[in-house]
């Protein structure tokens, strides 16, 4: 009687198990969607071309930062000479390190004898003096000291020849097609010599720096500040004071980095953020330092007048759980990382932002914490702008023999 219970448990347990094979195997269904991919980001060229913003100088672009969208250009991919808002990428590969561990704000960076025989804007460095990596910061974002970037470049790189290799390779994935960089400073720089950069190239690498680094604004907002030089001669203090003077005029400024040589003229990258919209305005070779600031804060000004900030909480969007085969779990619960924000401009309407939730039927054990699963598809005017991935929120490892037959045993009773 015992030995014929088996038996039937065994079989009843192998067709449990073949059923739970060709469920897997016909359930787990992927959704697939033509995907829309903006080319060039700008919302019309009619609002890209004002020109009642009587733009003066030879080049300026002004984005909002969610999107990247471009909603003023004038010769934006012109090769110009970018004099010091080359330390926007300098920043970029700082912040990254700092975000990667590689250094930290409270290392120690000694000076070497070429970035302390820099010249320019500086902070007079000396040969063997140590600063600490927030330090430097300062020293470059508010008084953009060529010195201060120098040793940074070298204390991340080993030599600003390897930093400047960085910057590119940094400058192609942010796809920034009309710029190169001979140096981490921008100091004495020339289209022949093969350092340039365009207006739209230093908005990207400024949208990049602001929005993956806000706390660059904790530096690039201050007005005033003071560091303290510790050589052999002593200790004495040194007063840094902002060329950004639009932090001091424009309401929601947060940053970023001004240039000028007398090759380059003045150049300006703002960016300022107000009721969720971020935005960057970049002129450069404007005729004198006031239409610098003029400028860009009219550009800055124009942005503010034409976007909408919308958003959605995506977890609301998205069902709670999902079924899974094979696992020791029934389902799992769902996640999404993000919310959906969308800057609106002109004339678009959040009534006609659609969404679509495309989510697998039944996965499969095991599942690892985080997994895409599925993700939701935001489109305006039936045309893709965002989409946010749908993960796991645990990990459920596969169900063993003993589960099967403990679940089998827990049905039989």
């Amino acid at each position: 009687m015992f030995k014929k219970k088996c038996i039937s448990i065994f079989i009843s347990f192998s067709l449990f198990v073949s059923m739970a094979v060709s469920v897997s195997g016909n359930n787990r269904q992927i959704l697939h969607s033509n995907e829309y991919y903006i080319k060039e980001n700008i919302i019309s060229k009619d609002n890209a071309n004002n020109n009642s913003l009587n733009i003066s100088s030879k080049s300026a672009v002004l984005i909002e930062n969610n999107n990247g969208r471009i909603l003023y250009s004038k010769n934006k991919d012109k090769e110009m000479i970018p004099a010091s808002i080359t330390k926007i990428m300098t920043l970029n590969l700082i912040f990254d390190a700092l975000e990667s561990g590689k250094i930290k704000l409270d290392d120690e960076v000694s000076t070497s004898e070429y970035a302390a025989s820099m010249g320019g804007s500086q902070v007079f460095l000396e040969p063997g003096e140590i600063q600490t990596v927030d330090t430097m910061i300062k020293c470059i974002s508010i008084s953009s000291a060529n010195d201060a970037a120098v040793s940074m470049a070298e204390y991340i790189a080993g030599s600003e020849t390897d930093f400047v290799k960085m910057m590119n390779e940094k400058a192609r994935k942010l796809g920034m097609k009309h710029s190169n960089f001979k140096n981490c400073n921008g100091l004495d720089d020339s289209i022949k010599s093969g350092h340039f950069s365009s207006a739209y190239d230093v908005a990207l690498m400024s949208r990049e720096l602001i929005t993956k680094h806000p706390q660059i604004s904790k530096y690039s907002t201050a007005w005033m500040d003071t560091i303290t030089h510790k050589t052999r001669k002593g200790e004495k203090e040194f007063g840094l004071t902002n060329t950004n003077k639009l932090i001091r005029t424009y309401n929601g400024i947060t940053g970023l980095k001004t240039g000028s040589t007398s090759k380059a003229k003045y150049c300006l990258s703002a960016t300022a953020k107000r009721n969720g919209i971020s935005l960057t305005a970049v002129v450069m070779a404007a005729p004198d330092p006031k239409k610098r600031f003029s400028e860009a804060a009219s550009l800055l000004d124009y942005g503010f007048s034409l976007c909408k900030n919308y958003s959605e909480k995506t977890s609301k969007i998205i069902p709670e759980t999902l079924k899974i085969n094979g696992g020791k779990k029934n389902e799992i619960k769902l996640k999404t990382l993000e919310d959906f924000k969308y800057i609106l401009v002109n004339n678009e309407s959040s009534d006609k932002i659609s969404r679509k939730v495309y989510l697998k039927k039944t996965v499969n054990a095991p599942l690892k914490n985080n997994e895409k699963v599925g993700k939701i598809v935001y489109l305006l005017d039936d045309k893709k702008i965002k989409e946010i991935p749908i993960y796991t929120s645990e990990a459920i490892a596969k169900s063993s023999f003993f589960d099967y037959m403990l679940l089998l045993i827990k049905k039989l009773v």
